[in-house]
């Protein structure tokens, strides 16, 4: 990155100098070093990379400017549920089920919308509890967040194979699935 007076200077935009010298917009990629310097150019390395979600970018001084809190809080919040929701939406229709004919739904598919739910209320309150920008950037960013309940219908990854070249399915269980699914 450029820099001229303390700011940074675009490669491709003319410009005045610190001797008055009016600068074409190629000047900065034609010129050679000693010219810059003696043009009151120096060069620093670009900034570290930022999250894009959370920060507009770096000032003049370097320093990331951070969006509004309050709205990210928002926005966050929103995120989380709108997920919450998209994990329980597949399984909807046993709970509705139960509720209309009376076949009851599996217990641990129970217990699993309810540790989603719960997952929900912990995330919310975390995030509604940071009180500015880096703090939610760190826990949204941190191991914790993007941590849900597993399904129980869905199989943990399938362990490498044996020696023999066979995949070990003994831990995989459908119970509680039926193949109509329409009871």
């Amino acid at each position: 990155m450029f820099i001229l007076r303390g700011a940074p200077l675009s490669p491709d935009v003319p410009f005045t100098d610190i001797n008055d010298i009016q600068r074409p917009a190629n000047w900065l990629r034609l010129s050679s070093v000693e010219e810059r310097t003696e043009a009151g150019v120096s060069e620093q390395p670009d900034p570290t990379p930022y999250d894009e979600r959370f920060y507009w970018g770096y000032d003049a001084k370097g320093k990331l400017i951070p969006k509004d809190h309050a709205q990210l809080v928002s926005q966050w919040v929103a995120q989380t549920r709108q997920t919450a929701n998209a994990l329980l939406t597949p399984t909807d229709w046993i709970i509705i089920r139960e509720a209309d004919n009376g076949k009851p739904a599996d217990p641990l598919l129970k217990t699993w919308r309810e540790d989603i739910r719960l997952a929900t209320g912990v995330k919310v309150t975390a995030i509604s509890n940071t009180t500015d920008t880096p703090a939610l950037a760190a826990y949204i960013t941190g191991t914790d967040y993007p941590v849900w309940p597993n399904d129980p219908y869905r199989p943990d990854p399938v362990e490498p194979a044996a020696a023999d070249g066979v995949q070990p399915f003994s831990d995989v269980s459908f119970a509680g699935t039926n193949d109509a699914g329409l009871d």
